[in-house]
């Protein structure tokens, strides 16, 4: 691919989710001073860009992603002084900022939504998405991701309004352009302060199908699919095309959209350079492998066959469509990645290690979640009571009230993928609340395994994940065909072995990753075989390519190869 290197093409982000990462003032809950306290561990990791979730002022119905003032910080995590600090400091140390912007909706006690619900009359009213009753009843099926419809009904006007999320989250009416302006006043606000990015929650739902049809019936549901009139909208483009001539396109930064329910052939119209509309966006082909007759709660194990499948598909289809990939295993709103792609257990180092390499090695810019670098797992609570999360309450009492599931099923479900898993506190070492917090106690409890698993421990020793992590960080800033290079899936019917090349003009990079928890012999292709190589990095043995082309790969196995394919 013969497309400009922009800064961010070599970059890792770094998401760090501050309720979570580092709590400096002793309540129990992550803040900004936190965050500035640990800059030197995310720089010594070799990360260029910190992505924050939600920082600004919020009721935290949805733990941040509702808000009620965006220019001001939440007084939980701080001040403005304290984020001005962040900014200057992580800039000082060569780290970037990466804010989060969520301008599908806001909250409910935003200035807005509170005068668009007094009158008809009131020029607020058409900043949010109100409509009649149907029938004397909400004006489609579409059920919210927290449950129940996706309508609200305020007597004082005699409508209702549409929440995609939770009811105190309304959804913006991006046809305004009062609204689009307000937007684009917001993210002008935080780049002038200097920031280096947005990361757009649910960007691709903000423009709705003209008459609101009704949706599916999905995952044995009450209600409607709300993403069929919702995701990729007739005016989303013209939206983003709109924010990038006014706003985006004026400053040196990077953009990534959350778009879920969007194939590749969707995503190249966001992330085409020629198109001028975002950088990358976030898919979810790869996260809805294992879901199953209970959508995202289901406890099925991927297959090996598909994730090739989809990831080859993002790599080929992005970059021949002048585009960039996003990379990554987890976040915010997902299970652990070690838990959820690799094994928790017995192979938890060497699991976590061959996912990074998998990832890293391919064309994208990657991100690491906090504490994937040291292998932080999925939880072990065993009662609804240890959780905080709006989505797992919902899918609790659904499971066990509509589906009827039992308690020990519903728990299991829950433990598999409750987005609680990836919020637990950062666990720095071994002391109380793993060193997040001198609080008695925190905003959500500390993962038990946090003795064996942190950061402390994992410094300790020179084979730990982190060490391996900045290694594969380091690789990427090094080797220009980690960039550029084009990607090649290799021994597709392989049933355990997930291994591509990245092609560059004289080399070769031969990724090589047993995802089996037995050994594995694997055969380096004929027209590879007799090359010079080198190995640049390996989660177990030295190099044992053997004269053959033969290599033995251990349980959760991962070789990177560099191949000289030209004098």
């Amino acid at each position: 691919m013969n497309e400009p290197i922009n800064w961010w093409k070599k970059s890792v982000v770094y998401q760090v989710y501050p309720k979570s990462f580092n709590d400096s003032d002793g309540d129990g809950i992550g803040d900004l001073n936190g965050i500035t306290e640990k800059l030197d561990y995310i720089k010594e990791l070799g990360a260029d860009i910190i992505w924050l979730n939600p920082i600004y002022d919020s009721p935290h119905v949805d733990n941040g992603y509702d808000i009620a003032n965006y220019r001001k910080i939440d007084s939980s995590l701080g001040n403005m002084s304290d984020f001005d600090r962040l900014l200057h400091l992580a800039h000082k140390k060569g780290l970037k900022i990466m804010l989060d912007l969520v301008v599908n909706h806001t909250s409910d006690q935003h200035p807005w939504f509170k005068k668009s619900e007094e009158s008809k009359e009131n020029s607020y009213h058409d900043y949010y998405i109100w409509k009649d009753p149907v029938d004397g009843h909400e004006p489609n099926n579409w059920g919210s991701s927290f449950g129940g419809s996706t309508w609200e009904y305020v007597e004082a006007v005699d409508q209702y309004y549409l929440h995609l999320f939770a009811k105190q989250q309304p959804d913006l009416n991006w046809e305004n352009s009062n609204v689009r302006k307000e937007v684009h006043d917001i993210m002008r606000f935080w780049l002038d302060k200097g920031i280096d990015g947005f990361r757009m929650d649910v960007i691709n739902l903000i423009s709705k199908k003209p008459g609101f049809p009704d949706g599916p019936i999905v995952q044995n549901k009450k209600f409607g699919d709300y993403y069929y009139g919702a995701a990729n909208g007739p005016k989303v483009h013209e939206y983003l095309k709109e924010m990038n001539q006014d706003v985006l396109s004026k400053y040196d930064i990077v953009t990534v959209g959350e778009t879920p329910h969007t194939n590749v052939e969707e995503a190249v119209k966001y992330v085409d350079n020629r198109r001028h509309e975002l950088d990358m966006v976030f898919h979810f082909d790869h996260m809805h492998l294992d879901y199953g007759k209970y959508g995202k709660f289901s406890t099925k194990r991927f297959k090996l066959a598909d994730l090739k499948a989809v990831l080859s598909k993002w790599q080929i289809e992005i970059s021949n469509h002048h585009g960039w990939n996003s990379l990554y295993w987890s976040n915010h709103d997902q299970a652990r990645a070690v838990s959820r792609f690799g094994d928790d257990g017995e192979h938890r180092v060497a699991s976590a290690k061959m996912l990074g390499t998998l990832l890293h090695m391919m064309q994208g810019t990657p991100y690491v979640y906090e504490g994937e670098e040291i292998g932080m797992t999925n939880l072990h609570n065993t009662q609804i009571a240890d959780y905080n999360d709006l989505e797992t309450l919902d899918v609790y009492h659904r499971f066990r009230n509509d589906y009827h599931l039992s308690e020990e099923d519903t728990m299991k479900a829950i433990h598999t993928k409750s987005r609680d898993n990836a919020r637990t506190p950062m666990q720095w070492d071994d002391s109380n609340n793993a060193g997040f917090s001198t609080s008695n106690s925190t905003w959500l409890k500390v993962n038990s395994n946090f003795k064996k698993i942190n950061v402390k421990q994992s410094k300790s020793d020179s084979n730990s994940i982190f060490y391996y992590y900045q290694k594969l960080i380091k690789l990427r800033h090094e080797y220009q065909i980690v960039t550029t290079g084009s990607y090649q899936l290799l021994d597709k019917e392989n049933s355990d072995i997930f291994s591509y090349a990245r092609v560059g003009d004289n080399t070769t990079l031969l990724v090589i990753c047993n995802f089996a928890k037995k050994k594995v012999d694997y055969l380096v292709p004929l027209e590879l075989r007799h090359m010079q190589h080198e190995l640049l990095i390996s989660n177990g043995k030295k190099d044992d390519w053997n004269v053959a082309g033969n290599i033995n790969l251990e349980p959760y196995a991962a070789r990177v190869y560099l191949i000289k394919t030209a004098n």
